[in-house]
């Protein structure tokens, strides 16, 4: 099936603006137009979003429920009540624990009044379990701050109450009709919030408790900003959007880790062999991001937190291996659970034809669902939900792709669930077994009902048509003043067509899947272009036989040989094309 290229189309208005920014901010026009395309309205609005400053980030005491939870946090902090920081087994949760942990151990409070609790994904499972109350009030905790969860836990916050434990909510996911009894409940998607940013990531949250915290007891403005290399790192990993002011702390964020980065981030970086690279948001994504969330896949996410805390490098280095071979086992799994699951849908004829994927396998392992989703949703274009037997229920992950909304579909299918919650994009559930049958039928039903074919065909947004002419390193300087790239600010796409064999192009990889590119119109006129198609190979004896092809691509800068050189990542491929 040939995927749809869809190229945007500029209205007359858009235009104008576009040809204003290149004239007062010397932009070249393929800049102005891509800024314009990322929804920037004023020569001001340009400016922010190429210069990126930390005097914009909004005031934290504008999220609701700041000024109550930094006066419990200070009540506790000059009482000497000993404080418990808990928070979810991913990237943003440990990241979100690590800074938090380490803000006040590190500024405010003694270290043996503070520990951190992450909770086994397999033995608890998601969200606050009672174990960790229990935990807690042993130790002799006055106080929890939860982070990356919490926004649903009324019982487990009923329970610590009634043990004499306060809790302070920093979440930032979407919450029901009724909040929890909390103390606080700092989370910018509660209804009536007047934070400007609702899509802080859950570390991000946490970031702004200390921001308020840190000011309100005197410390210098940028002293927070010592942990934005943690912030940057949950942004990238938990998929948020990059814009407004996570825009700021990510851009900020990669600045930090790129020069000075936390002993346990230094660490990770040594073992992921990127010392030396300049580390951007595809690093965090592919490479920092799987070690850390391996921890709480294969064993305790308690040892990425130990790791992201490490204040000697003994430990930070026996805290890093751990989490390498952590991720090679996850990868072993990773490998073994998504094959199965294809075989599954082979086996069961038209489940592909499904608008929604539903799977369930007792045996399958837990850590690896939520991956296993997301590579099927990329390789059936269909949201996709992982099931796997834990205890007396069934728990699973689910993925889906932008232009369909899972959340809302779990929504309307709640009543079969024990328990959800998630993004628009990204979820977890809990079921009953006997519920399975019937939630499976009512999610297809809705999804029948909400969403049409063509959002389940592969399309690709493309910003910009351009001639081969217009493709010159040039433009590589204009992509990277548009990074750090994520969730509604990605890498440009750009189509080119008409384009031919240069003389040199060849199948190569070592299952030989992937034609390593080498391109020219059909007058020779310009330079060649270099290009790397993944999975493409189908393609080659057209293209190899001087036939017209049309590609839909990225541009980055190519350091592999050392010296960098434009290269383009070829997404899609048209072989209908005339001369």
């Amino acid at each position: 099936m040939t995927t749809q290229w869809n190229i945007a189309q500029p209205s007359i208005e858009d235009q104008a603006l576009a040809q204003e920014l290149c004239q007062s901010l010397e932009l070249s026009p393929v800049l102005g137009r891509l800024l314009v395309g990322r929804g920037v309205r004023s020569l001001e609005e340009a400016r922010a979003f190429l210069e990126p400053t930390l005097e914009s980030l909004h005031n934290p005491y504008l999220i609701e429920d700041m000024e109550v939870a930094v006066r419990r946090l200070s009540q506790a902090i000059e009482g000497g009540e000993r404080i418990l920081i808990y928070g979810d087994y991913d990237v943003d949760g440990t990241t979100a624990v690590s800074l938090v942990y380490t803000a006040l151990r590190d500024h405010l409070c003694p270290a043996d009044r503070l520990c951190y609790y992450i909770p086994d994904r397999y033995d608890e499972g998601y969200g606050i379990s009672i174990q960790s109350i229990d935990h807690a009030h042993r130790w002799g905790a006055g106080l929890i701050i939860a982070l990356d969860c919490g926004i649903k836990a009324h019982e487990q916050i009923a329970y610590a109450r009634s043990l004499g434990i306060d809790f302070i909510i920093c979440d930032h996911h979407q919450p029901d009709e009724a909040l929890p009894d909390a103390v606080a409940i700092l989370d910018p998607k509660r209804p009536g919030n007047l934070y400007p940013n609702e899509e802080l990531s859950g570390c991000g949250v946490g970031f702004k408790l200390m921001q308020a915290m840190l000011s309100t007891w005197g410390h210098p403005e940028n002293t927070v900003y010592e942990y934005l290399d943690l912030v940057a790192v949950s942004i990238a990993a938990d998929i948020v959007p990059v814009v407004g002011e996570n825009r700021v702390l990510a851009y900020h964020g990669l600045k930090k880790l790129n020069s000075s980065p936390s002993l346990g981030l230094k660490e990770i970086i040594r073992t992921c062999d990127l010392e030396g690279e300049i580390i951007d948001m595809n690093s965090i994504v592919f490479k920092i991001g799987p070690r850390i969330n391996a921890s709480g896949r294969m064993m305790s996410g308690t040892v990425a937190v130990d790791l992201l805390t490490a204040d000697n490098v003994t430990k930070a280095q026996q805290c890093s291996a751990l989490l390498d071979q952590y991720n090679n086992q996850r990868r072993e799994l990773d490998q073994i659970v998504t094959q199965q699951a294809i075989d599954l849908i082979k086996r069961e004829g038209g489940l592909a034809n499904r608008r929604i994927l539903i799977l369930y396998q007792p045996d399958w392992h837990k850590g690896v669902l939520g991956i296993v989703a997301s590579r099927l949703t990329e390789r059936y274009n269909r949201p996709t939900i992982i099931l796997t037997q834990s205890a007396d229920d069934l728990v699973g992950s689910g993925r889906s792709m932008r232009s369909v909304d899972l959340y809302s579909a779990l929504e309307a299918c709640r009543e079969y669930l024990v328990n959800f919650g998630g993004h628009t994009h990204a979820a977890g559930i809990t079921i009953r077994e006997e519920n399975l049958d019937a939630f499976r039928l009512a999610m297809e039903a809705y999804f029948e009902r909400n969403v049409e074919p063509v959002h389940l065909t592969k399309q690709i947004q493309v910003d910009i048509e351009l001639k081969i002419e217009d493709v010159q390193p040039t433009l590589l300087d204009d992509i990277r003043r548009l990074a750090p790239f994520g969730l509604q600010n990605e890498p440009p796409t750009f189509v080119t067509h008409r384009l031919r064999d240069a003389g040199g192009s060849r199948v190569v990889g070592r299952d030989s899947r992937h034609i390593k590119l080498r391109m020219t119109d059909r007058y020779c006129k310009n330079r060649p272009l270099h290009g790397i198609a993944l999975g493409q190979a189908r393609h080659a004896s057209w293209i190899m036989n001087q036939q017209a092809f049309g590609i839909c691509y990225t541009i980055e800068d190519n350091r592999f040989y050392g010296s960098g050189f434009m290269q383009l990542q070829v997404k899609d491929i048209h072989t209908t094309e005339k001369d």
